[in-house]
Order: C-alpha cells, then structure tokens, then sequence
C-alpha cells in the first residue's frame, strides 16, 4: 500500500542529495575534526565549509554559527545561557510556544526565580504587539524575549523584524525558535534584530539530531555544554560530522530552491484546504490560516463525533501520516497547550496535515477520499440540480 505522508512539521524524509552527500563521507572519510593529521584537517575542512554554508545564507559571521543536537539544544542553550551569563532576570514569552522553550522558562522559573511573563495572544494565535511592549517598558529588569518565528501546530507566524525592532528599543534581548522557518522563509541576521535563533535539519530534509543555533556577537555566551575545546571552545564533545555537513548540503538545498518549494508547497496546502470545505461539513481551520501564515502547515478542526478520537489511528492504517499536534506530545494523553492557549473549542477534533514539495496534488486527493470514509457523518451531499 502507497503511504502519503503528511506530517512535514514532525519531520521531512531526507534529500535524496543529502543522503549521497553523508554517504560518500562515512566510506571515504573518517577523521576527528580535533585531530591534527591529514584525515582530521580533511574533516575540520569540511566541516568548516558547512559552518560557512548556513552563515552566507543567513547573512551571518561564521563566527556566529555553532552546532548543536537540534532545535531543543539550541532553544535551551539561548534561554538558559542568557540567563547565567548576560544577567538575564525576566523572559517574555507566551503559553503556545513548543515545549522546549515553555519547559525551559518553568524551570528558570521553579530554581533560579526567573520572573516570567506571558505575553497576550489572540484566537489565531497572534502575538499582541502592544502589550510586549508594555510588559518591556514595565520594568527594568534585564529581559529576554523569546517567540518563536512560526508555531509548530497551528503556523501563526510572528513579525520577527518587528519583534526585534521593540526589543532593541528597550534594551531586551530577543530570542527566537526558527526550528519551523528555517529553510523555509528568508532570514537575514544582518538586517533583523536578533540575538538568538536556532534550526534543526530535519525540518528542512536533512538528517534527524544535528542543528545549529545563531549567536549574535554582541550576546556571545559560554558553552553550554562542558568538556573539549570544539565548536571554537563553545560546546563540547566530538562534532556529528556526518550530520553537521548534511545539514549544511540540507540547508543550502533549501535556500537556493526556496522559492520554487514554497509556491509548490503553498499551492499543494490551498488545494487540501479547499477540497476539505467542499467536502466536508461544518469544517474549521485553527491558527492565521488564510493570512501570513506558515505555509508547510494546515490545522484542521473536525466537528467531534464517535470516530473523532480514532481519526488518526483510521488515517494511519489507510496509509496517511498526520498528527494531532506537535509530535513531541503525541503520544500524550492530555490535549494540545497550543490549542488550549488560542481556546480553541473542545467541539471540535484538530488534524494537523503539514505539507514539503514532495507532496503532490494526487495525494491529496486520495486523503480526501479516505477522510470521507472514516467520517461520512460528516460529508456534504450534493446539491440536487
């Protein structure tokens, strides 16, 4: 049976270039990037190549660019490092942001007496701009905000130059979880105001436990994580040379084809949404869907019945892979904090179906199909002409 995968925002199937790429470089090369012979200065090279690969296309200082595990690492080390090292006493931030960050602040909260604030958000999501300003001008604590770029689960995007430009105002530091737009949107450090930004290949088709995180050189922090002199003494242990320079070729995929990818992927996305409306009764969709939105994502509210609470296990076994939210939660019982954040109503049972340009509009198709069959309570019938 012919699988349709769905669940982009979860994570993307690797480039077929990236695999050939990471495959020449486990038979052929196999140095520490630490060592000083020839295999390790061969490693050290290419691993720099790919430092400098992400840097241009972020309009970065490789000096700027260190390696981590993922986006969890890099959001982490951003939130926590601003706080031992930059004199960080208040984060801004709101209840919809991926665990990473919302975990984080807890924590900084619960041990270290953080002050915490959460800034307002809309029914769709938004942030309210004037009340992030109040919140940074209502104190003289050294703040960090952080907000990321695009919600995993709904796609409600932030305006992130705008963000940037009420945080240099105010003297806060701005930090934002780019893990869902990276690759996917134009992002220039040199012209937006930002401290922190992170990414993780598997957002953008590369492989799965390698990213990087940005760190402005006028907010560089200690390592994060103690033990060698890598990453230019900034964190420990042996590089994922391998994940690293396949991240770096995932990347560069990304951005040079960025423009073709996302009128594919937009017009792949506005297909679904419209076959779902003149499908289906009484159908919503969660988050800034119709307006500046994260373009790989589409979060669809399905009016509860008997069957809501089995659609995805139904979609799974047709051979359609969607989620019910972030796929870090989705083997939780409880429901989404995103959706509970935005108050979502509980009469409705949410599907996210996200999207890359490996989709096709065949495929879509085909879902719809088995949608009606797994809730035909819920298909219009046509108009009798």
């Amino acid at each position: 049976m012919m699988r349709i995968y769905l669940d982009n925002a979860a994570t993307t199937q690797i480039s077929p270039e990236v695999i050939e790429v990471m495959t020449d470089l486990m038979k052929n090369h196999y140095g520490n990037p630490s060592s000083i012979h020839q295999e390790g200065r061969t490693m050290r090279a290419q691993l720099e190549e790919a430092r400098k690969t992400i840097a241009n296309h972020l309009k970065a200082s490789i000096g700027e660019i260190f390696f981590t595990s993922g986006g969890t690492e890099a959001n982490n080390m951003a939130i926590k490092c601003s706080v031992r090292d930059l004199g960080v006493m208040r984060i801004i931030t709101t209840k919809m942001e991926h665990h990473c960050v919302l975990h984080t602040v807890e924590s900084l909260e619960n041990y270290q007496n953080i002050q915490i604030d959460y800034v307002d958000i809309d029914s769709r999501g938004r942030v309210n701009y004037k009340h992030l300003e109040q919140l940074l001008k209502s104190s003289d604590k050294k703040t960090l905000v952080s907000l990321m770029h695009a919600n995993n689960e709904i796609g409600t995007m932030i305006d992130i130059d705008a963000v940037g430009e009420v945080c240099a105002e105010n003297n806060a530091y701005f930090h934002s979880d780019t893990v869902q737009t990276a690759g996917h949107f134009p992002i220039d450090v040199s012209t937006t105001k930002i401290h922190f930004m992170s990414g993780g290949a598997h957002k953008f088709h590369g492989p799965k436990g390698v990213g990087f995180i940005y760190i402005n050189g006028d907010a560089m922090l200690k390592p994060f994580i103690d033990g060698g002199a890598q990453e230019r003494n900034m964190r420990g242990g042996t590089e994922n040379a391998y994940g690293i320079i396949g991240m770096a070729k995932a990347f560069d995929l990304a951005c040079i084809n960025m423009k073709s990818r996302s009128e594919h992927i937009q017009g792949i996305r506005q297909y679904m949404l419209e076959a779902l409306q003149e499908n289906f009764e009484g159908i919503e969709f969660n988050g800034d869907y119709d307006k500046n939105c994260l373009y790989t994502v589409l979060s669809t509210a399905f009016p509860m019945t008997s069957r809501s609470e089995m659609m995805l296990m139904s979609l799974d076994i047709y051979g359609i892979s969607a989620s019910g939210g972030s796929a870090c939660s989705s083997g939780a019982e409880q429901g989404s904090h995103v959706l509970a954040a935005i108050n979502a109503s509980e009469a409705f049972k949410t599907i996210r179906f996200s999207f890359s340009h490996y989709n096709t509009k065949e495929e879509i198709d085909l879902a719809i199909e088995k949608l009606k069959l797994i809730v035909p309570e819920q298909v219009k019938i046509p108009a009798v002409v």
